[in-house]
């Protein structure tokens, strides 16, 4: 005869240990339960588990939606924000647009934020890349890079936003 496989997620580990413990006689203790749990998926022990399975951050939603404002219909930056933890999530979406491991002038690079905002202040948001760690640039400043790095889940949520309004 053949076996059914039923395929199990658990979102919260802990709930459904606790759940599981309750209907024990004599229930072992809370981590332990945890490491019975997770040998019986394949895990040496639960620390093995969480270093297989660490979950995803959320991004803020708020943060993402105000951010997003800053951008027209077309993914434009309309303007630069005041505020300087919004204005390095919005230089996030820029450096998304920007090509990597290709070093590029000042004239060349200027060129390309241009055409990724309304106002036109390439030197502003230039600096404030490679303030913000985004962008690396030679002595003189003749030479920029995109530093690739792995974006925030804020940065994440907006770039995708952004390139979706494109």
């Amino acid at each position: 005869m053949t076996r059914d496989v039923i395929s199990l997620q658990i979102d919260d580990l802990s709930q459904f240990a606790r759940t599981l413990r309750a209907g024990l006689a004599n229930p072992p203790s809370h981590v332990e339960m945890l490491g019975q749990i997770a040998r019986a998926a394949g895990y040496r022990n639960y620390q093995h588990l969480r270093a297989h399975h660490t979950p995803a951050p959320k991004p803020d939603a708020k943060r993402v939606e105000k951010a997003l404002r800053y951008f027209d219909g077309q993914g434009l930056l309309m303007r630069f924000p005041g505020r300087t933890q919004m204005q390095w999530l919005c230089l996030w979406a820029l450096w998304a647009r920007l090509p990597a491991r290709e070093e590029m002038s000042e004239r060349a690079i200027s060129a390309r934020i241009d055409t990724f905002t309304a106002f036109r202040d390439a030197a502003q948001l230039r600096r404030s890349m490679v303030e913000a760690g985004l962008l690396t640039r030679t002595l003189d400043g003749a030479v920029y890079l995109r530093r690739e790095q792995q974006p925030s889940a804020e940065a994440r949520a907006l770039i995708s936003a952004v390139s979706a309004r494109m």
